[in-house]
């Protein structure tokens, strides 16, 4: 069964189709929004007496309520060959479950979804363009949980704003954010007119060393390369002290951009992205 998460932007919605998002549009919805002159807003059945009673002009005045909107909502998601990592859950196994579920979300909600997928290039066969079908999540889940990623990098997130609308959405950039920080800046400002919530995909057993000490293979996966290692405790203690500078790198970066970053470590939980939207 599909888990349905909800989520919502900081601002009002600007979409033209009826959705599930505040706006400050429209004249019948049922959120008041103020008052308006009877030849601007010709409905006879919301006018406000008192309103009008009180206008110094003696015009006839009617009540205008914002109507709910919709939103495009899309992933920007990293296939390079590190969101191949295995730990107790496969990464892309887990972005998968994240797609289905925002994709089901977004057409119980109204919204259209849509979804680029990169790594040196923009995979065509990972773009979906902004639909309101009701099982788009669900094809693009089978082919994630089928792909072994091979990309040695994931420069084409530079290029993913050109496959997404051009009216403000909601965009949620997905990666184990194993990149430079600079070249991470540069996709957060591509993505600049969007509502962006970056979401990143770790699971504990790549920062976790398996062995207490002794000889350990290690393997960097876009690259390929693989060294042998003699763990130690003060090398232990290195690698934990460089996987807690990085968080701190990013969520200083996130935070200078007023961005709050959705960590996922482990198995995808659709309550826990709720709950990021609401506290």
């Amino acid at each position: 069964m599909i888990r349905e998460l909800h989520y919502r932007v900081a601002g009002a919605a600007t979409g033209l189709l009826p959705g599930a998002h505040r706006s400050r549009s429209g004249a019948a919805g049922f959120e008041f929004r103020g008052h308006a002159a009877l030849q601007d807003a010709p409905d006879a059945r919301r006018l406000d007496l008192h309103a009008s009673l009180r206008d110094p002009f003696g015009n006839w005045r009617v009540r205008l309520h914002s109507e709910r909107k919709s939103i495009p909502v899309a992933v920007v998601a990293d296939l390079s060959a590190s969101m191949g990592f295995e730990g107790a859950q496969r990464k892309l196994d887990v972005l998968a479950d994240f797609t289905e579920s925002l994709a089901w979300s977004a057409w119980r909600s109204g919204d259209s979804f849509g979804f680029v997928g990169c790594d040196e290039t923009v995979r065509g066969e990972f773009t979906q363009p902004q639909t309101r079908t009701r099982g788009a999540g669900i094809l693009l889940a089978q082919r994630l949980r089928a792909l072994q990623p091979e990309g040695r990098n994931a420069n084409a997130l530079m290029q993913a704003h050109r496959h997404l609308p051009r009216r403000r959405g909601l965009v949620f950039l997905v990666s184990d954010f194993h990149l430079d920080l600079g070249a991470i800046d540069t996709v957060l400002d591509s993505l600049a007119p969007h509502d962006v919530v970056p979401v990143l995909l770790w699971q504990p057993a790549e920062f976790t060393l398996s062995a207490a000490h002794g000889l350990a293979q290690v393997r960097e996966p876009e690259s390929g390369a693989v060294r042998w290692l003699w763990w130690r405790p003060a090398l232990r203690e290195r690698w934990q002290a460089a996987h807690d500078a990085r968080r701190d790198e990013l969520l200083a970066l996130f935070r200078r951009r007023r961005l709050a970053p959705l960590f996922i470590e482990g198995d995808f939980d659709a309550d826990a992205v709720t709950h990021h939207f609401l506290a």
